[in-house]
């Protein structure tokens, strides 16, 4: 296991066991969501964001039960030390995703949880035509709405976890390991 594997998997051992106003704790929704991307058969970047795109939760300062409001930036500017923007890129952005899908497709609000509804708020609210262009304009915008979508749906109360460790060979293929 790479070095930057070990130093992250700490942090999902140590901190993943908390629950931000889901029913899964942050480990099962990280594995959930990185399964979603395998399953639909993205490239290795794109599990990994899958994977690590809550981690600003895990290492910024948390408000319980809500986690932190702009653990995607915190997340992405900590993961942007060991690698490239095709996983950092599509963290960072995840939250806009949101706040995009909710401005811009009918019905996408009243499909999030009760979690998710609560920080749209916090992280901006609905976008204002502006925010929108400059949303589309953003390189990885497509990644983060996809991104975005397998959020929403990696919150499978009943789904078994899938083991943190067993995702450590796209890790290896993002560093180039």
């Amino acid at each position: 296991m790479t070095d930057i594997f070990s130093k992250i998997a700490k942090i999902y051992n140590e901190m993943g066991h908390h629950h931000y106003g889901e029913g899964v704790s942050q480990i099962e929704h990280s594995v959930q969501c990185a399964r979603l991307a395998v399953e639909d058969g993205e490239r290795s970047d794109m599990v990994v964001a899958a994977l690590l795109h809550d981690i600003g939760h895990l290492i910024g300062e948390v408000k319980l039960g809500h986690g932190h409001f702009h653990h995607d930036h915190v997340g992405a500017d900590f993961l942007s030390h060991y690698f490239p923007p095709g996983v950092t890129e599509p963290v960072r952005l995840h939250a806009s995703a949101k706040r995009y899908l909710c401005t811009t497709e009918a019905g996408y609000i009243d499909s999030l949880s009760e979690a998710s509804r609560h920080s749209l708020d916090h992280q901006g609210g609905l976008m204002t035509e502006d925010e929108i262009t400059s949303f589309r304009a953003e390189p990885f915008y497509e990644q983060a709405i996809r991104l975005r979508r397998w959020d929403d749906e990696a919150k499978d109360e009943k789904l078994a976890s899938t083991p943190f460790n067993s995702f450590s060979g796209y890790v290896e293929d993002v560093c180039g390991a």
